[in-house]
């Protein structure tokens, strides 16, 4: 993968396809990897940009203060893109969402899937996953903290392992690995989500969840939908929170027209 090295390190991307430009976030238990099933049809009509979050899968870790969206305006400004279509998944979604109010003018659409709320007053469940994740990494094992994240974000509350593609979970333990390996060194560094309004968003939005997430994240979708302008909700019957692995037809179906706007 090509690198956009900087003074904390380096950002991995990749770039597939031609066309108006297509930037895809991934998810905070993933990598840039996690788009691989829709980036084909993508395509098609776009330039795809992918990248790996600072500490994400082949980025360096941080080893100082860092934006998010700092990083991305610098990826798109090293790319030479003014304007973008901007999809992002779980935190990748929220980045998104930041980025659009930091920047409204760089954002041509914007489609957020599962996107976290800033100071959400999460469930009980939601607590005790946390809670068994860092009792997980306290006691440095590695592999029950990547089980406890699969368990969540993977298979989610809904449903059994059986009802899971296992090819799902063996693609994203090494990604997720990684993340939890370096999570400490990203959440030291970085400065958190960006303040705004989200009802001055006037570019056009999807909000995407799944039926099967977990009842905090369908939660928020509704918030999201609620707060933006004119923002549009689509659900996922067959999914639970990573809709690009669950039910990359389906997002491909929602994303089409809407990219297309």
């Amino acid at each position: 993968m090509p690198l956009l090295a900087d003074d904390l390190g380096h950002l991995s991307y990749t770039v597939t396809g031609d066309g108006p430009p297509l930037v895809l976030v991934h998810a905070g238990v993933a990598d840039h990897r996690m788009w691989d099933a829709v980036v084909p049809a993508l395509a098609e009509r776009h330039t795809v940009v992918r990248y790996d979050l600072r500490g994400f899968g082949e980025s360096a870790p941080p080893t100082g203060p860092f934006r998010e969206t700092d990083d991305l305006r610098r990826l798109l400004d090293h790319l030479g893109h003014e304007r973008v279509r901007l999809v992002g998944a779980s935190w990748g979604g929220r980045v998104a969402v930041d980025f659009t109010l930091t920047h409204p003018e760089r954002v041509h659409s914007l489609v957020v899937l599962s996107p976290p709320w800033p100071r959400y007053p999460w469930s009980a469940d939601m607590i005790a996953y946390d809670e068994a994740e860092t009792a997980a990494l306290a006691a440095g094992d590695l592999d029950e903290a990547v089980r406890v994240n699969l368990d969540m974000w993977l298979r989610g509350p809904a449903r059994g392992w059986k009802d899971v593609d296992p090819s799902l979970a063996e693609e994203l333990r090494g990604p997720l690995r990684t993340s939890l390996e370096n999570q400490e060194a990203v959440g030291e560094h970085s400065q958190g989500p960006a303040t705004g309004d989200l009802a001055s968003i006037t570019a056009p939005v999807l909000v995407g969840v799944g039926r099967l997430d977990t009842a905090d994240f369908q939660d928020i979708a509704r918030r999201y939908a609620a707060e933006i302008p004119g923002a549009a909700l689509v659900e996922f019957p067959a999914s639970a929170h990573l809709v690009a692995l669950d039910a990359p037809a389906e997002l491909l179906s929602a994303l089409g027209p809407f990219l297309a706007r």
